[in-house]
């Protein structure tokens, strides 16, 4: 782990302010692997599963690769910044950024929240480094998206553990939390204003904390999570936490096609002539197919087997995150473009039976008129 260049004089806590940006850049990537990114040469995830057995992990492995730490001036001085990226099938990737702190009280850690360096923000640089990301995946992507939406960020506040306790020993991670639930819940929530923070919202916002032994602890909001453990052992909730962030991304990605999608439905079938709607059936046939396709990768993405504690952190950060709420809408769209192809499909039948029948009823007037007309001679 990086340390901050400080003075250890008056540091109670140290670890690691780790940023997830995570972005819908494509409809997906190609099958052939990607050798090299940035000009760093790829290499597949691995997940070190030593901490917590018995366990059978089913993680996902995508392609990532780590870029030259660089230097910058962050709110206690300079810093060393780490970043990582990963690159996933579907067409997403993820950034994370990891910058060391070493400080006295929770509160100084405030100033972490949307960083800025000395000359800019944590934001633009980020974005900046997907438009050199595009640039290099373009011979991989598969139909990239014109404009790339705004990330989906996720802070998580690494602390290394265990925690110093008032005397010679250390603190539990739960008799911590209860101890600094309001400064926690301050940290997590952006809150300016400390003493206003009501015990209600500090309740609320460290509601959901999880602990395994007896020193460690997960703290998990909406926008930010406070993580205590070894640096060793941080790796493993950082990648759920990062997965559920994605997963989030690419059901808000989905939404958005899905309301277009439907928007110009609506306003096809009531304009276009038969033919077009020849055109629209198609359309939302292929929809279909795709984003029923895209919801089994989506779901595939986190698969946990035998580890029941990262079982319950994704369940915990998945809550949080109104994943199976975003799921159902998505569900519930895709059922109502289903609605709309059968609803074409069963208009373009009676189309055809409809002209099939003129048809019928004409070649029997012909006949007729031929036999008349034989009758008659």
């Amino acid at each position: 782990m990086s340390s901050n260049p400080d003075s250890t004089v008056g540091i109670r806590y140290r670890g690691e302010v780790v940023y997830l940006f995570a972005y819908d850049v494509a409809y997906e990537m190609g099958r052939a692997p990607i050798k090299e990114l940035l000009g760093q040469p790829m290499t597949r995830y691995n997940v070190d599963a030593s901490k917590r057995n018995p366990r059978h992990l089913f993680f996902q492995r995508p392609q990532m690769v780590s870029l030259p730490a660089e230097e910058r001036v962050g709110p206690h001085g300079a810093v060393r910044v780490e970043r990582e990226i990963k690159v996933l099938p579907i067409g997403a990737i993820s950034i994370r950024v990891r910058v060391p702190f070493a400080v006295q009280e929770i509160e100084e850690l405030s100033q972490y929240h949307d960083l800025r360096f000395e000359t800019s923000t944590l934001h633009d640089e980020v974005r900046a480094l997907v438009s050199r990301i595009q640039k290099d995946l373009k011979p991989y992507i598969v139909r990239p998206i014109p404009e790339v939406a705004e990330e989906e960020a996720y802070t998580v506040f690494c602390f290394q553990g265990p925690i110093a306790g008032a005397g010679q020993g250390t603190c539990r991670g739960e008799a911590w939390l209860e101890l600094h639930r309001r400064e926690v819940a301050a940290l997590l929530t952006q809150a300016p204003n400390l003493s206003a923070l009501s015990r209600q919202e500090s309740m609320e916002s460290t509601s959901k904390s999880l602990s395994y032994f007896e020193d460690d602890l997960v703290v998990i909001d909406w926008d930010a999570a406070l993580l205590i453990d070894e640096c060793k052992e941080w790796e493993e909730t950082l990648y759920v936490l990062e997965l559920a962030n994605l997963q989030l991304s690419e059901l808000e990605a989905y939404d958005r096609a899905l309301d277009v999608t439907l928007e110009r439905s609506y306003r096809d079938l009531r304009a276009r002539s038969l033919r077009g709607r020849g055109t629209l059936l198609q359309d939302l046939r292929e929809l279909r197919i795709d984003m029923a396709r895209f919801n089994d990768e989506l779901s595939n993405i986190t698969k946990f087997f035998g580890d029941w504690y990262m079982a319950r952190v994704y369940e915990t950060v998945a809550a949080r995150f109104h994943l199976a709420e975003w799921n159902r809408t998505v569900v519930e769209k895709l059922r109502t473009v289903g609605d709309l192809h059968e609803l074409l499909k069963h208009d373009q039948s009676n189309r055809w039976m409809m002209i099939l029948e003129v048809t019928i009823v004409l070649l029997f007037i012909v006949d007729v008129g031929f036999l008349v007309a034989g009758i008659k001679r």
